[in-house]
């Protein structure tokens, strides 16, 4: 059987889907699976032993008419490998126009298909309740296949050699990690900078063999930069210094995550390291670490949140995050720590 997974982005949702990938290769270990992808997530996903090959899709060149040509290639490409089954859990136009031109024998749409989606597919898979978690929406469609649904399977696999150029560059294992995620697509979804700058000095106070590397894009090395200066020697600022699989290698080492609602959060579920995340404006029953409810901090008595919007307009802007105190956070690194090794 030759299966075909549309997920193209962003980096959370592509590891929400994950397990989709997952159980459909241990129920048929001989299928041939596909991934249609965005070129720039494409590391995450190369050599994965689940996967047959992947479909990139460079969206901003394909967008150029000069490129229209190598567009047409990468249908034509797509066609030739006579997919049994097509699984779109983007459900936006553009997906479900690549699961149309796919032509596989049956093609499924996951969850509440937009923009004219849902004429694309054979089939649509029931929506979910409003507060179902993303990773549950997707896994909505193997009951349909047959396909047993269940948490035995590895989300992200090892990658060794990864890890072991992590070990040998930055001496790993003589300290423990923590990892501070201070980034996010939207502004309203940061916790703010100086509060992560506090955190730092509180952190690195409650033992000497804590040390703190700091995650993110180009877009985040100011964040980084702040929180480094707290301590030369035990903050490391990898902002716009790591590749996707070196980013994931480096939260599977760590002994916790602190971070806002952002892409990495998910690897961090994933890879099942606890979390102290951060929410504002969104809803963590639909799109937090999944399986650590629990660990999510978000304030109740403000009337907006969440608010679902990428902009905030009340009257204290960024209220719901400011709400959450250094100390606080600290406290809940400290009880995550102590689980882990208790006295």
């Amino acid at each position: 059987m030759k299966i075909l997974i549309l997920k193209p982005s962003s980096l959370g949702d592509v590891i929400h889907a994950l397990p989709v990938l997952r159980l459909l290769k241990l129920h048929w270990p001989e299928s041939e699976i596909f991934w249609w992808l965005e070129s720039g997530l494409a590391p995450l996903l190369e050599d994965d032993p689940d996967l047959a090959g992947i479909f990139r899709f460079p969206r901003k060149r394909w967008a150029a008419p000069t490129h229209w040509p190598e567009f047409w290639a990468g249908v034509r490409a797509l066609r030739q490998e006579r997919f049994d089954l097509a699984i779109d859990l983007q459900g936006l136009a553009r997906s479900a126009i690549f699961t149309w031109l796919a032509n596989a024998e049956l093609s499924f749409g996951v969850g509440q298909p937009r923009e004219g989606a849902r004429a694309a597919y054979d089939r649509v898979v029931p929506p979910s309740p409003n507060d179902t978690h993303a990773v549950d929406r997707y896994l909505a469609v193997l009951p349909l296949l047959g396909v047993p649904v269940h948490d035995r399977f590895q989300w992200l696999p090892d990658r060794p050699q990864v890890a072991a150029q992590l070990r040998q560059k930055w001496n790993l294992d003589a300290n423990r990690w923590i990892m501070l995620l201070p980034g996010a697509r939207w502004t309203n979804k940061r916790w703010p900078i100086e509060s992560f700058v506090e955190l730092a000095r509180q952190l690195l106070r409650l033992a000497p063999d804590l040390k703190l590397a700091i995650l993110g894009s180009s877009d985040d090395r100011a964040s980084g930069a702040a929180i480094a200066a707290v301590d030369s020697t035990r903050c490391l600022d990898l902002t716009d210094r790591t590749s996707l699989p070196e980013m994931v290698e480096w939260i599977r080492f760590s002994k916790l995550v602190v971070t806002n609602d952002t892409g990495p959060m998910h690897v961090a579920a994933a890879l099942r390291r606890p979390v102290v995340a951060f929410f504002g404006p969104t809803n963590p029953a639909r799109t937090g670490p999944y399986g650590q409810r629990e660990n999510v901090l978000q304030v109740s008595h403000i009337p907006c949140v969440p608010c679902m919007k990428n902009h905030c307009s009340y009257v204290e802007p960024l209220a719901c995050l400011r709400a959450i105190t250094p100390a606080q956070v600290c406290a809940e690194v400290r009880a995550r720590l102590a689980s882990q090794n208790p006295s």
